[in-house]
């Protein structure tokens, strides 16, 4: 029995996957991370709002680029951001007329701050991660009042309500006006003394510290939701102070809140992954197809003489060269140039018929088939060398050939013919056919 290895597939392969290798960057570089915020202001000083709520305020925004302190855990972030809003406060009182009061000013802001994300505690990929951060940074502002109408007419604050064009108590008659809310007036600029702060300098340093949430979206891109509480160094961000001579405020300096919607963007840092082109497919495969045992330079697969001695020349199916074809290999041949057809023993020198039976009956194994073949073909050889026989006249036709042998195959022919009546023969005269042919 032959057995034929069969080589099958269970599905389609994707070359072009092969010729690509997707490693882990085992040493990213982290790349500044760029944020937008929005979110609004409230004002924390002498002037008092009447309602104080941290998501109702004046608007500002923020630009912000952080990068990680501590590369890849990003538990500590560092903060370098610009602010710029406003804030105001409007304060009334009916008992104390001088406690009407009101400002504006637009803020600018430069800082820094350090953020920690409690990654001791959670993991860097949870959709959410608390933060809280403490900075400094570098405040500018320029407060000014509302304290007169588009005509100039100054706004005289009443004990009933009203504003009017002239001081309470002062004979004649009054207008009443109402406020436009223009913040046009330079407070430290009044020609009166009724602050009495004069021209102060209008920077100051201040200390933020913020609470929040981080929402992950992507690897790449996150939002969070915080509120950051900045402590000024300063007393006269509403120009009231506690130095002041009619009017003034208490002890402590004035601070302000930022409540924000911050988006972040990744944009630069390397990716966790990289994909590599190949020049070749990197893939495993099976070394039984791919397996050169002998070291022939023919695989084993392909090989149909597996185990040849290192170092033989070999042909395209991995069989030792045999010259004169008497089946031993040259290597061993001893006879190099054996006649065709003539019998050999294994060391591939001619012997007699004799000799060769001989050497059959000695076996002690089967012959092989290629050994079966040989000997087949020499008999076959031989016999027809030894035909001298003449054809007879009447099937000198079937010798088709014309080599003055009628052949087996010739013989088939004939047969053939005659039983589709194409040959002019009878029965006794095929049997005479069939008879000569075993008599040649």
């Amino acid at each position: 029995m032959i057995m034929v290895p069969v080589l099958s597939t269970g599905q389609e392969i994707d070359y072009d996957s092969l010729l690509q290798r997707i490693d882990t960057v085992e040493n990213p570089v982290y790349k500044p991370v760029v944020s937008l915020s929005y979110g609004v202001l409230n004002f924390r000083g002498d002037v008092k709002n009447n309602l104080i709520t941290p998501v109702i305020g004046n608007q500002a925004v923020m630009l912000n680029v952080a990068t990680s302190i501590d590369r890849k855990e990003h538990n500590f972030v560092a903060n370098f951001n610009f602010l710029a809003g406003k804030f105001s406060a409007n304060q009334y009182s009916y008992s104390d007329l001088s406690q009407n009061l009101n400002f504006e000013t637009s803020i600018y802001s430069i800082g820094m701050n350090v953020e920690y994300r409690f990654g001791h505690l959670i993991e860097k990929s949870s959709f959410i991660r608390p933060y809280v951060s403490f900075g400094i940074e570098s405040v500018n502002f320029s407060s000014k009042g509302d304290l007169s109408n588009a005509s100039g007419l100054t706004y005289n604050y009443w004990s009933d309500g009203t504003i009017r064009d002239q001081p309470e108590g002062m004979i004649g008659p009054s207008n009443i006006l109402y406020r436009d809310y223009e913040y046009e007036t330079d407070l430290r600029l009044r020609e009166d003394t009724e602050f009495g702060l004069g021209s102060y300098n209008q920077r100051s340093i201040a200390f933020p510290a913020g609470v929040g949430l981080h929402f992950l979206i992507s690897p790449r891109a996150y939002f969070s939701l915080g509120l950051s509480y900045h402590y000024t160094l300063t007393d006269y961000l509403d120009n009231v102070a506690y130095e002041g001579t009619s009017i003034q405020g208490a002890k402590g300096n004035d601070s302000y809140v930022y409540s924000h919607l911050t988006l972040h963007f990744d944009l630069f840092s390397d990716p966790a992954t990289r994909t590599v082109d190949l020049l070749f497919a990197d893939a495993e495969f099976d070394p039984l197809f791919f397996d050169d045992e002998d070291g022939d330079f023919v695989l084993d697969v392909s090989d149909r003489c597996p185990g040849t001695p290192y170092g033989v020349e070999v042909d395209s199916l991995g069989c030792p060269l045999d010259g004169d074809e008497d089946g031993v290999p040259d290597f061993r041949d001893q006879e190099l140039e054996t006649t065709s057809g003539a019998w050999v023993d294994d060391d591939g020198v001619t012997v007699t018929e004799e000799d060769f039976y001989a050497s059959i009956e000695s076996r002690n194994h089967a012959m092989p088939r290629e050994e079966v073949e040989i000997y087949l073909a020499t008999i076959m050889s031989e016999y027809k060398m030894g035909a001298s026989r003449p054809i007879p006249e009447a099937f000198k036709l079937l010798d088709e050939d014309g080599n003055g042998y009628i052949s087996f195959d010739e013989l088939l022919v004939a047969i053939d013919l005659y039983f589709d009546f194409k040959l002019d023969l009878g029965i006794v005269e095929v049997r005479e056919l069939n008879d000569f042919f075993f008599s040649q």
